[in-house]
């Protein structure tokens, strides 16, 4: 259907050089948009974008530490000049470390806010300045923001990262009710993403296991499961097909949601 077709448009999602990010990157380019990979793994993401590139999409890699203004307006220029046009952004993003709350630790959970919070609300700046009208792009577009079922649910072992991925959800509403007010033209969403076996997934089962919270890791997937009324883990497309919808013009008069993709874990 024309409504979900992506050509003609101009995407750069970070921490696109594996993982969710990657499989995102991937479905945009699929759905006909052209896709920058924004990432601070230089070799992944050059291979990423070298891997859509031979399905004949048109891409490109840049260097991208999220939590730097600089490197956050040279990878919006470089977007522009390689791609054309910036319309989709997708802050993707994000770490995870695990920690009980009587064993948090401060530098970690400083990484955390500056990564996933400062991140986001980073990359929403810069999209918000190069897609509204006088902007270097100056045609709108949509900002779909990683969230996640933490930040719905109460999962022992991520306290923290819970409360950043909370957070995200705060920007994207803020952020969607000056970009609307403001007559920016931009949309912005974020997805709750279930567990899925990514290696920041797998990790997390692994840590849950070292914490004593579950036997083995098939225990603390089985766990996982077990929440799940689809009686399943999330799987990066399950993921990528929400972002691509979010940005579409099927997704049209929808701004500021938060769309959970956990299978019903959050409900």
């Amino acid at each position: 259907m024309k409504k979900f077709d992506l050509a003609g448009r101009h995407a750069l999602v970070t921490g696109g050089a594996q993982g969710l990010g990657a499989g995102m990157a991937a479905a945009l380019a699929e759905a006909g948009a052209a896709v920058m990979i924004g990432d601070v793994q230089e070799g992944k993401g050059r291979d990423t974008a070298g891997g859509l590139a031979a399905t004949g999409a048109k891409t490109g890699f840049t260097r991208l530490d999220v939590t730097s203004e600089a490197d956050w307006a040279s990878a919006v220029a470089a977007t522009i000049a390689t791609l054309g046009g910036f319309d989709i952004l997708i802050n993707n993003a994000g770490i995870e470390v695990t920690a009980l709350v009587a064993d948090i630790e401060p530098e970690s959970v400083r990484r955390m806010l500056d990564v996933n919070i400062l991140g986001t609300a980073l990359g929403m700046k810069h999209a918000f300045r190069a897609m509204r009208p006088g902007g270097a792009a100056g045609k709108g577009g949509a900002v779909v923001n990683v969230s996640s079922v933490a930040a719905t649910i109460a999962f022992p072992s991520i306290a923290a990262y819970s409360a950043t991925k909370s957070a995200v959800d705060r920007l994207t509403r803020v952020g969607a009710a000056e970009a609307g007010r403001l007559g920016y033209g931009v949309r912005v969403n974020c997805i709750y993403p279930g567990l899925v076996a990514t290696e920041m997934g797998l990790k997390l089962a692994t840590d849950i296991v070292a914490l004593g919270l579950a036997a083995d890791v098939n225990a603390a997937v089985g766990d996982v499961v077990a929440q799940t009324p689809l009686g399943r883990l999330g799987n990066v497309e399950d993921m990528a097909d929400a972002a691509v919808f979010l940005c579409t013009d099927a997704a049209r008069f929808i701004t500021g949601i938060g769309l959970p993709v956990d299978g019903g874990m959050g409900s």
